[in-house]
C-alpha cells in the first residue's frame, strides 16, 4: 500500500526568474526515484499547486540523464521582480513551494527516502 509524502523528501529544487516567468528545476536525490518524480510531478499537478499563482502556462522538460526536470510558469510573479512589491513569492520561495506537493511512495520505500535532521 502506498503511502504520501512531500516531494522535499525525493528531490531538491533550484529557481530562477526573469520578468513574470520562473523556472523551477526539480533534482532527484536518488535516481531510482526519477521515474516516481516523472508520474507524479506532471505539469496538471504543478499547476494545481500553484492556482493561488494563477499561471497562464506551465511546461514541463524532462532531463532524464540528470535525474531532473525543470518547470517554466508564466505569469505567477505580479509583472515581475521590479514591477511587485510581493518579494516573498519570488525565486526561493516559489521551489520551497513546489517542495510541498505530496507524492505516493511504495510503503517499503517510505522508510528510506531522506529524512528532515533532526535538531535536540
Amino acid at each position: 500500500m502506498p503511502t504520501t509524502t512531500t516531494l522535499y523528501r525525493l528531490a531538491h529544487a533550484r529557481t530562477g526568474d526573469k520578468g513574470n516567468r520562473v523556472n523551477i528545476s526539480l533534482i532527484a536525490y536518488d535516481a531510482a526515484d526519477w521515474q516516481l518524480l516523472v508520474d507524479q510531478v506532471t505539469e496538471e499537478r504543478v499547476a494545481k499547486h500553484f492556482a493561488h499563482r494563477a499561471p497562464t502556462k506551465v511546461v514541463r522538460y524532462l532531463l532524464p540523464k540528470l535525474g531532473a526536470m525543470n518547470f517554466v510558469l508564466d505569469d505567477v510573479l505580479d509583472g515581475g521582480v521590479n514591477d511587485s512589491l510581493n518579494l516573498d513569492m519570488h525565486g526561493k520561495a516559489l521551489s520551497f513551494h513546489l517542495l510541498t506537493l505530496p507524492v505516493q511512495v511504495p510503503a517499503v520505500h517510505a522508510s528510506q527516502i531522506a529524512k528532515p535532521k533532526e535538531t535536540t
